[in-house]
């Protein structure tokens, strides 16, 4: 799985050594580092960040495999504006919102930049993907007139009192941000689930 993680992100390799200042070696091998980087924490620390949620990384695992398997049943419906539209809405849900409140919060307290693992994590939780799953999680999104991305509102911070902005994000943007979600996420429960 990890040799396959990786040449499904090498699409991206350019943006991932520009985003995460990561070199070629590094980028070429995403899946395979991240993993690697989890699986070199102490026994005590992989203990502390399953024990962080009630969730087993295998359960974890599981709704990701079976999550591949309606995304590839959705791939071959061709044509079909309903199925692709709750596959949007599924992809969405759970790379952002599921993985970011089950994983990258706690991942990234654990191995913080300048790990792979931590620039990955600090990627997928700060604006403006932040912002995005912030929209996902309150319903504040919607297709853009010509389909070729989404637009969202959320607020840049975290005071109560501040103001909905206005976002875009690109179909090749949002595939982007959803293929390195699943490739962190499938990696370090890949890593979790091997501890008892």
């Amino acid at each position: 799985m990890k040799k396959s993680l990786d040449s499904q992100m090498l699409i991206w390799s350019n943006r991932i050594i520009h985003d995460l200042k990561l070199d070629l070696r590094q980028a070429n091998s995403l899946g395979t580092t991240v993993e690697n980087e989890v699986g070199a924490l102490t026994d005590q620390q992989k203990q502390e960040l399953i024990n962080s949620n009630p969730v087993s990384p295998q359960n974890r695992l599981d709704e990701l495999v079976a999550f591949q398997g309606w995304m590839d049943f959705a791939r071959n419906v061709r044509s079909n504006p309903h199925v692709t539209r709750a596959q949007v809405i599924t992809q969405n849900y759970i790379c952002f919102v599921y993985l970011g409140d089950a994983l990258f919060k706690n991942l990234k307290s654990f191995l913080p930049p300048p790990s792979v693992t931590g620039r990955c994590c600090r990627l997928l939780i700060n604006n403006p993907i932040r912002a995005f799953r912030n929209a996902i999680a309150h319903s504040n999104w919607r297709y853009k007139h010509d389909f070729s991305g989404l637009e969202f509102w959320a607020k840049k911070g975290s005071a109560p009192d501040e103001p909905l902005v206005h976002f875009e994000v690109s179909q090749e943007d949002l595939s982007y941000w959803q293929g390195l979600s699943r490739c962190v996420a499938y990696s370090a429960y890949m890593a979790l689930a091997r501890e008892k």
